[in-house]
């Protein structure tokens, strides 16, 4: 029994180009983890083809499309097979094999170029928010971008759904599952029903609008006011033949979903402290709580539709770039469904790097790569389309887990731990598959350590490359077409906060070591390219930088509203707690009203929206 059999890594270079080996203990804890046997032999239960090509068969073969047309196969597949996922019946009863026809390529639109904002919807609130930013708000703020700034996407941050209990889970890339929304983000005054009862919410409403004065979310708060106002509403709903139609649609998954929810305001959070009768989504003991709770598992399936809905009104007046976390939580319905195909004791992290010394360890199970291969890859299948309804594009947070992820030992540090490689090829093709289906663009957050190769393969796959101008050297024009541009993200300082110096303040404030030769050189860099001298104050630099991105050839060039408004604060710092630090309970600290009338936010929409004009501008015309 060998490490490499089963994909283990036995070392990687960091980087700054150092060899890391690979701990024995850390190979041993690993094996276990995967309940590695002495071989990885196993049989074939997935076949990936591109479009267009064909296969020899050693035997005649049943095909079953996706469609249920049954298609007898003599000596090969046939090469006009369509796009999706089909099954291959042996005649000798072998088990079947999953055929994944993938395009190969995903989704791009020819001579896409165009510029939006990246926002933490909960941060954005509007005078009609209950003290967190909804869908609503999305919806008018992408209606704003695109009529008044010529904005063609938004990226918003994960809207995943969280286990529905108190205390909730502030980290959007904490998710309990991939596959549904958090009810947070719901506009309770567009719900079915809510115009009836708008005497009745009141109450609940101008207590959710006062909480619109704290600078920091009380999501707790939130969460109170509004599971009590849809309570109400649902006690009074005559049902509908949309959610009867959505119910439907989504089957058992959304059973199972609606069913964990019920079970965990029963019992708490943790379902692996559950009754052992309510640990396994197949039991009878989990059906007979379903039969018992029917009118609370309905409800949960009800917010689903809900959101559903209101993110669909939301997509219909922009490209909206979804954002899938590279996991999810342990105590989560996704882990509890699939909980057979994860590794136990163990989390994904990643290693110690130029801004993250010490690594990070993001606390999420990762799935054995031939345990999910062996479940013909369906999980992964599954979240990718549910996180793409109603995308215009997804991005997939830490894109080099689909080559490899870096496993951490339980109660071990991310120096102690090491990389284990997944099937790259097949889970690439199942992105192409939902991205052409979805008509979406996919985005991939390359940053850290990346080895080489990842980014190659990435672009011959038209996955958009993450270009940083707080990361390279060069100017943005010398960026890769196939990319987002942007000067920073969530996890990284804003322009103010790094030019002022207060995000290095911020940092040591904290007990952090943060990389202050690094900030520097991006202060020198930035200084040089812009022209602007030391003592630039931050609006006019946060205005250059972006009169700088402009130049990026790139497909979609992304500015922070957090540079909007000039903040210092980013969103997130990595290495620090909720203890610590309100990560992720940033609010704006202007209403959406108010955004929509400051100048600099203007002012930047002019920049990049000019910058697209110019390129789509006809072939003859001038530059006005």
């Amino acid at each position: 029994m060998t490490a490499d059999r089963w994909g283990i890594d036995r070392g990687y270079r960091d980087t700054l180009g150092r060899w890391r080996e690979t701990p024995e203990a850390t190979l041993r804890a690993l094996l276990t983890a995967m309940g590695a046997g002495p071989t990885a032999d196993e049989p074939k239960r997935v076949q990936v083809l591109h479009a267009g090509q064909t296969m020899p068969l050693p035997a005649p073969t049943e095909l079953i499309l996706e469609d249920g047309t049954a298609i007898r196969a003599e000596t090969a597949l046939p090469p006009d097979l369509p796009v999706g996922y089909h099954e291959l019946r042996r005649a000798d009863g072998r088990h079947p094999v999953r055929l994944i026809v993938s395009p190969g390529r995903c989704h791009l639109p020819r001579r896409l170029q165009i510029w939006g904002w990246t926002v933490q919807l909960y941060s954005l609130r509007s005078t009609m928010s209950w003290g967190i930013g909804d869908l609503a708000d999305l919806r008018r703020l992408a209606r704003w971008s695109a009529e008044k700034l010529g904005a063609g996407v938004v990226l918003v941050n994960p809207m995943h759904a969280v286990t529905p209990i108190i205390p909730q889970q502030p980290s959007p890339y904490y998710p309990g599952s991939r596959r549904y929304r958090n009810p947070l983000y719901l506009r309770i005054e567009e719900a079915p029903g809510a115009e009836a009862m708008a005497s009745e919410l009141e109450p609940l409403a101008a207590a959710g609008r006062a909480l619109n004065a704290q600078p920091r979310l009380d999501r707790d708060a939130v969460f109170r006011l509004k599971m009590g106002a849809l309570g109400r509403l649902w006690s009074r709903f005559g049902g509908a033949l949309a959610f009867d139609r959505y119910r439907a649609e989504q089957g058992q998954a959304l059973a199972e979903f609606a069913t964990f929810c019920a079970l965990s305001e029963h019992h708490g959070s943790g379902w692996r402290a559950w009754p052992a009768e309510h640990r396994r989504p197949a039991s009878s003991a989990v059906a007979a709580f379903g039969r018992a709770r029917a009118e609370r598992v309905r409800f949960h399936q009800w917010l689903q539709w809900l959101l559903d809905e209101q993110l669909a009104r939301a997509a219909a007046e922009i490209r909206i770039i979804q954002d899938l976390p590279v996991g999810f939580d342990p105590d989560g319905e996704d882990a509890w469904t699939w909980q057979d195909l994860l590794a136990t004791g163990i989390s994904v992290g990643a290693p110690p790097d130029e801004f993250n010394p010490r690594g990070q360890d993001w606390g999420v199970p990762p799935f054995v790569p031939h345990r999910l291969r062996a479940a013909a890859y369906e999980p992964f299948a599954q979240t990718l389309r549910a996180t793409l309804r109603h995308a215009g594009g997804l991005r997939i947070d830490h894109v080099m887990g689909l080559f490899r992820l870096f496993w951490i030992p339980e109660g071990g540090n991310p120096e102690q731990g090491a990389y284990v490689r997944y099937p790259a090829e097949d889970l690439l093709a199942i992105v192409a598959v939902e991205s052409h289906r979805a008509r979406a663009v996919v985005v991939g957050e390359d940053l850290g350590t990346v080895e080489e190769g990842v980014r190659e393969q990435l672009a011959a796959r038209r996955i958009l490359s993450c270009r940083l101008l707080w990361f390279e050297a060069e100017r943005p024009a010398s960026y890769p077409r196939l990319s987002l541009a942007a000067v920073t993200t969530h996890d990284l300082p804003t322009i103010s906060g790094l030019w002022s110096g207060a995000d290095l303040r911020a940092q040591r404030a904290l007990g952090l070591s943060p990389n202050q030769d690094g900030i520097r050189a991006i202060r020198r860099r930035l200084r040089s390219m812009t022209g602007l001298s030391r003592d630039a104050d931050p609006a006019t630099m946060i205005t250059r930088a972006h009169r700088l991105l402009a130049e990026a050839p790139s497909v979609m060039i992304a500015a922070t509203l957090e540079d909007a408004l000039a903040l210092e604060e980013r969103p997130n710092i990595p290495g620090t707690t909720g203890a610590q630090r309100a990560n992720w309970s940033i609010a704006l600290p202007a209403l959406l009203e108010a955004i929509e009338a400051n100048p600099l936010a203007a002012s930047i929409g002019r920049i990049l929206d000019r910058r697209r004009r110019i390129v789509h501008r006809p072939r003859g015309s001038r530059e006005g």
